[in-house]
């Protein structure tokens, strides 16, 4: 038998660790001395405390050191114990050192007034195509380029050429106050360009700049009294007909329905023509039927229609269709983040 001191000096837990392991169950003396209160342990004790002082240096909760001593005997019913517990110390760590880096960006901020992003650099791209199309611009209202909204764990990108409209949204770290920037298409596509690692944006009324890595792009934004894109989105009414589509079927629909030529401001473009078929299905209609019953179709600028497609990525897709003098919503399943309109052409 062995006493508690030599006990404490074999395992490297101290005397009153012991007396606490002893209380709390875990790690009870083989015997007891009913005059002296003196504790005594077998040597195979001492192997129990020296997991239980390991243990106790990984920080290891008390009631799992107890079923780890428990199942000694089974070293690898422990070591499933010790792995679980490893993983679990890893998640923390990662989760720890985002905390840290968010609060490094916070003590770098330049100002009140910077904003600072960091979000995973495929997630940027993936938001930044999903708009980029309608970013042409609209002349000397709408300059050609993209509004950024940050604020409370969002970043929302918007583009508009006032025929068309896209939205897309993604998770994204935000420091600083809420922000609303419009920024030029140039320093757009170099996001764009960006596909792997973290990327940092930081965005102020007098700069935007990107970190990715060693790659630096900075810009200066555009002072814009960009338009309330919200007060489009209404949400869907009791006549709104939304229409499953698969995106590359559509295409090749498109690409074989007949031509319908309009013009503005001197330039030609194609239109297309969308109503259902008797079944609720798409129905890509000619001309003579759109003139015939105009209130039952929706007529959209064909190459818009294509770039709203290919932005919403392939597979399955819903088309809103919502009369003739309402926009044409093309949306993800699933996705209420990412959409675009497009805008009537009147018959």
């Amino acid at each position: 038998m062995r006493a508690i001191g030599e006990v404490a000096r074999a395992s490297g837990l101290s005397v009153s660790a012991l007396r606490f392991y002893d209380g709390a169950g875990v790690l009870v003396p083989a015997a007891v001395d009913r005059a002296t209160g003196y504790r005594r342990y077998t040597a195979d004790q001492i192997r129990a405390a020296r997991l239980i002082a390991g243990l106790r240096r990984v920080g290891m909760p008390v009631a799992e050191i107890a079923e780890a001593v428990q199942d000694l005997e089974n070293p690898d019913s422990v070591r499933r114990k010790l792995d679980l517990h490893l993983a679990r110390l890893e998640a923390g760590l990662a989760d720890a050192r985002r905390e840290i880096v968010r609060l490094h960006s916070l003590l770098d901020l330049e100002d009140d007034l910077t904003t600072r992003l960091t979000l995973p650099a495929a997630d940027l791209s993936a938001v930044l195509g999903a708009v980029r199309f309608a970013a042409a611009g609209a002349g000397d209202v709408i300059p050609a380029g993209v509004l950024f909204e940050a604020v409370e764990g969002v970043l929302t990108v918007v583009a508009t050429d006032r025929y068309r409209l896209a939205v897309a949204a993604t998770p994204a770290e935000v420091a600083g106050a809420a922000a609303r920037i419009f920024v030029p298409l140039t320093f757009v596509e170099s996001l764009c360009e960006l596909r792997s690692g973290s990327v940092t944006l930081n965005l102020t009324a007098e700069r935007v700049s990107a970190r990715a890595g060693d790659l630096v792009v900075e810009d200066k934004p555009i002072d814009i009294d960009f338009p309330d894109y919200r007060r489009l989105l209404s949400p869907a009414g009791p006549e709104t007909r939304r229409v499953p589509v698969d995106a590359a079927d559509l295409r090749e629909r498109l690409a074989a329905a007949p031509v319908v030529a309009r013009e503005h401001d001197g330039s030609a473009y194609r239109v297309s023509i969308l109503g259902l078929d008797p079944s609720g299905g798409l129905h890509l209609a000619a001309e003579s039927e759109w003139a015939a019953d105009a209130t039952a179709h929706v007529a959209v600028n064909r190459e818009f229609l294509l770039q709203a497609l290919d932005a919403g990525g392939a597979g399955q897709l819903v088309l809103e269709l919502d009369g003739p003098f309402h926009p044409l919503a093309v949306r993800v399943p699933g996705d209420e983040t990412r959409f675009s309109i497009l805008m009537p052409v009147r018959h």
